[in-house]
């Protein structure tokens, strides 16, 4: 029997069933939503991506998401400090469309990164993290400027390594280590001059997605076609998908850039 949006729906539904939590369907969408009733806190699923995976995987698939709902939704429900878990602070990259405040009103910090692109801060619980709040910075005294060196100093601590693939003529770098800040290395610095100094051509970086990464010695105009399909086609498939416009990077800062086939690109305007 072909499983449909509102079949995995009610499957779902039947699977996470509790008082606490509230469950909605967003059918233009095909969103499901499931969040804790008092807080509104909660998390959005695409049917169709689950759907994809039942045809693969059956039910084994569908009791996989579950487990990991059940616990994303209960690390919501606990209290969570930065005293005491400054290791645990990370920065993460998001679109600037991403909300800047939860459903409960709370407003994330946040801070400029490019036209594109904005930073969020998380606390690393684990399997999991929590995105920080401005209340949570107030409540022990924490300004946004610590929070920022500590997350990029706990960025640097971290495990690092890329692969490099060439295409045509072009040298394209991946960071894809999938610890949920991948992304998040486009703030390391060091690594994009280190790639700057290296390269040929010029360094185009793009962040298509939270868990990956790419740094691309573009030496002719193919590599920009490369990049521009590459990039797009990471973001289409992304779970947290970012942005599907590269940058130029010059070892000042980070300009979007449209890309337009068979030509060198424009900077955005």
């Amino acid at each position: 029997m072909k499983m449909t949006s509102l079949k995995m729906k009610r499957l779902l539904e039947e699977k996470l069933k509790t008082d606490a939590f509230r469950t909605s369907f967003d059918r233009d969408k095909d969103i499901f939503r499931i969040e804790w009733k008092e807080s509104k806190q909660g998390l959005s699923i695409a049917l169709p991506t689950v759907i994809a995976k039942y045809n693969e995987r059956g039910e084994e698939a569908v009791d996989e998401l579950v487990s990991h709902v059940e616990e994303a939704l209960a690390m919501m429900n606990r209290t969570y400090t930065l005293a005491g878990n400054e290791k645990g602070i990370f920065p993460v990259i998001r679109s600037t469309s991403f909300p800047t405040e939860m459903k409960d009103g709370k407003k994330l910090v946040t801070k400029e990164h490019t036209a594109e692109t904005r930073i969020f801060y998380a606390l690393d619980i684990g399997k999991s993290y929590r995105l920080i709040d401005e209340e949570m910075l107030q409540n022990e005294g924490w300004t946004e400027a610590r929070i920022h060196e500590n997350a990029l100093f706990n960025l640097r601590s971290i495990r690092f390594d890329y692969k490099t693939d060439t295409v045509q003529g072009n040298d394209f770098h991946f960071v894809a280590l999938q610890d949920g800040y991948d992304a998040s290395r486009i703030l390391q610095e060091s690594f994009l001059d280190e790639m700057l100094e290296k390269s040929i051509g010029e360094v185009a970086v793009a962040v298509p997605h939270q868990d990956v990464l790419i740094v691309a010695d573009i030496k002719n105009d193919t590599g920009y076609d490369i990049l521009a399909q590459m990039t797009m086609q990471f973001f289409a498939e992304g779970r947290i998908p970012i942005t599907s416009l590269p940058f130029i990077y010059d070892g000042d800062k980070l300009e979007p850039i449209f890309i337009l086939a068979k030509n060198k690109p424009n900077s955005k305007k």
